[in-house]
């Protein structure tokens, strides 16, 4: 078991006081065997007229926080402590009908992960899915954890991660041709590839602690990160980290799972006034841990992980002249 602390502080700068819609955060993290919340607290600035808890339809924690007032500046702050128990591959057990592929899901399951197993990206040609087949073994059984490994470390090492300051994810064709994207773009090309082959997956935003980055104070130290999870009988709902080869939980905080990534944005909302009245925004994302890590951790000594930057403004003036605005 491991103690976790996380900070993470956005800020958004304007040229002239603007009013605020509501702003919608998905920063408070699933209580689960494998995590346990101890602490969260939020901190907004200017003072917010209300501040509301919801679960949404994914049972994700989310606050809903409104304003009365306008102003030049707008900042959200966050600070988390949680306990996190580290799960291996070796400890998932898969049911012995599902343990090589393909298999089929039990019927009262898929009726509840049909929509996650649909896909949900254009691709005419199914180019994602040929891509995803070549990992099947011809001639022989095909060991479903191991297909699934190969594909998350097909993308790690097959494609360059690359930072991105515009809005929005990727399409996984574009990721697939290019061979390049960021976190949200490798875990959404993991989850149509594994659609393509009639799996269930779904799209998770959270953490990653960083040992090279532990202490760290600096602001830009880190941001958000996102992955995915694929659904294997027996096992349950698994964790594949595409963009730096992680199968299982290990080093991952799991904050919110969504069918789509723009159901899982951390936080969104809008201002009322011109484009140009944006000036500029700050994303701080600093997760320590609260023990030393020792020599026997094998992630001491691999390279530091990549995470997403933060989102810019969103550059649309709908009517009212109001902007959007989504950050890490």
């Amino acid at each position: 078991m491991v103690l976790f602390s996380v900070h993470h502080k956005t800020s958004y700068r304007y040229k002239r006081p603007v009013a605020f819609g509501e702003h919608r955060l998905m920063f408070r993290p699933r209580d689960s065997f494998d995590q346990t919340l101890l602490e969260a607290s939020l901190h907004v600035s200017p003072d917010p007229s209300y501040v509301r808890w919801v679960h949404d339809v994914f049972g994700n924690c989310v606050a809903l926080v409104g304003f009365d007032k306008p102003a030049r500046e707008l900042t959200f702050e966050t600070l988390i402590r949680l306990e996190h128990t580290p799960h291996v591959p070796i400890d998932f057990v898969i049911d012995e009908e599902a343990r090589t592929y393909p298999f089929s899901y039990d019927p009262e399951e898929a009726f509840d992960l049909e929509q996650t197993m649909k896909r949900h990206c254009p691709d005419p040609d199914d180019q994602v899915g040929k891509w995803a087949r070549q990992f099947v073994r011809v001639g022989r059984p095909t060991e479903t954890g191991h297909l699934l490994m190969t594909l998350c470390y097909a993308i790690r090492e097959g494609f360059v991660y690359a930072r991105r300051l515009e809005h929005g994810t990727q399409q996984p064709l574009e990721t697939l041709r290019l061979r390049k994207g960021t976190c949200r773009d490798f875990a959404l090309l993991m989850m149509e590839a594994a659609r393509s082959l009639g799996l269930a997956a779904r799209f998770v935003t959270g953490y990653i602690y960083v040992p090279s980055r532990d202490g760290q104070r600096t602001l830009g130290g880190g941001s958000t990160h996102a992955w995915c999870q694929v659904y294997l009988p027996g096992a349950g709902w698994v964790e594949f980290d595409p963009t730096n080869g992680i199968v299982g939980n290990r080093d991952l905080i799991r904050v919110g799972v969504a069918r789509t990534p723009r159901q899982a944005v951390p936080l969104s909302g809008s201002y009322d006034g011109k484009k140009g009245d944006f000036d500029s925004m700050t994303v701080q994302v600093n997760v320590v841990s609260e023990a030393s890590m020792t020599a026997s951790d094998p992630s001491a000594d691999e390279p530091a992980a990549h995470t997403d930057p933060p989102h810019t403004a969103d550059t649309e003036t709908p009517d009212r002249e109001r902007s959007k605005q989504s950050a890490s």
